[in-house]
Formats: C-alpha cells, structure tokens, sequence
C-alpha cells in the first residue's frame, strides 16, 4: 500500500506536532479540516494531514467510494506515522472516523496525546450500539471536542459511558457533530471553530509546555 500524500501546514522548521485524519465524507482540505489545521498551525504547531486510499481516490478517480475496510483504515495511519518518525513526539486525532481509527492505535504506536473532534460514539440513530470499548482503557492522553447537540453522542449519553480517566471532554455549546451551532446561539460557525482550536491548542500545551502554546 502506497504512503499517502502528505499536506502540511506550519513552520517547516518546527517538528510536526499533530497528524489529522479527515471524517467518513469530507476530504483533508474541507473547510473544517482546514480550518483546525491552518489554526493551529497559525497557534505555532506544524500539521500534518493525509488521506484514507478511498478519499484519495476519489481525486484520481473521480468515483465515490465509502471508507476502506478497518484494517486498511488503521494500517494507513500507522504507515503515516512510522513516515513521520514514530508516535512519541506526535499528537494523532482528527475529525470523526479520522479520530476514531486514530483512537484505535494510540496506545500502540506510543502517541504522546490524541485529539477527536467530533468523536462518533455510535453510528446514527444507534445510540444502544456505542463505539467505546477501547476508550474504556486508552492509556493516551486524549481530548474529546464534542458538541452538545451532536446525533453521535450527545452529553446525557457520554455521561453514561465508563470511560478511560485519561478523557477529557470538551462540550461545544449548541455545536452539531462539526461543532456549527444554531443561529438562535448568537455564536457563529467560524467562532465555534476557533473556540475548538483554542482547546486542542491548550491540551497540546499541557503535554509539551515547551512548545509555548500556553
């Protein structure tokens, strides 16, 4: 299997700090993953970002395909990264599905700190079918971006859930599962967005105080 293509954002002096998967339907440069991955990166990380064979192919292809099957999904991010110098220095996550398979291989790639953004507890509409079992002893230090009205896990939900102390949860106020919250909110898409990018930015400051983030 071919390394996929890699996208980066941030000073290419400065050690890459984060890997972002992108979710089930969107690619990497969707205006969500780029607005988590050019804001941290403009909060002084360096970003990586890659692509699922499936996703890739819909560029080269131009046929829309639903995700590869788990084992490609997880082997894809363990190749990226071993290509980026192994987990130790490396914060994994990313958007839905992204954050999940990164979740997936946390403990065993050795990653320094795990970040979801919109974790998909359960699939739509199966709330008794939770996608949990490993978060229940995820060793990684993690962070759950959640909003309050996500259909995937919501807070009266994910207060239900044994999970790992090493979770913290971050609630998105009004946000939806990419965190966009009602316009009834008086807060903005663009506002929630940034809001997440200040969390994952402090989360990653309290792993690695030496980057500055703080």
């Amino acid at each position: 299997m071919a390394l996929p293509d890699l996208k980066f954002d941030g000073t290419h002096d400065h050690p890459c700090n984060v890997i972002l998967a992108h979710g089930a339907g969107q690619p990497m440069d969707s205006p969500f993953m780029n607005a988590f991955a050019e804001g941290l990166a403009d909060r002084g990380l360096r970003v990586a970002r890659f692509e699922f064979p499936y996703m890739a192919a819909r560029r080269t292809e131009g046929v829309k395909k639903g995700p590869d099957r788990p084992n490609i999904l997880l082997d894809t991010w363990k190749d990226v990264i071993r290509s980026l110098g192994g987990g130790e220095k490396i914060v994994i996550g990313g958007k839905s599905m992204g954050g999940r398979i990164a979740s997936m291989v946390a403990d065993e790639v050795g990653a320094c700190g795990l970040v979801c953004l919109g974790y998909p507890f359960h699939a739509l509409g199966k709330p008794d079918k939770p996608r949990i079992a490993h978060l229940e002893t995820i060793k990684t230090p993690t962070l759950i971006v959640q909003g309050t009205r996500d259909t995937m896990g919501k807070p009266e939900e994910v207060a239900r859930y044994k999970l790992s102390e090493a979770i913290e949860v971050c609630w998105m106020d009004d946000g939806d599962h990419s965190f966009k919250p009602r316009k009834s909110s008086g807060r903005t898409e663009a506002q929630a967005w940034q809001q997440g990018g200040d969390a994952v930015a402090a989360f990653i400051a309290k792993l690695n105080p030496d980057l500055g983030l703080g």
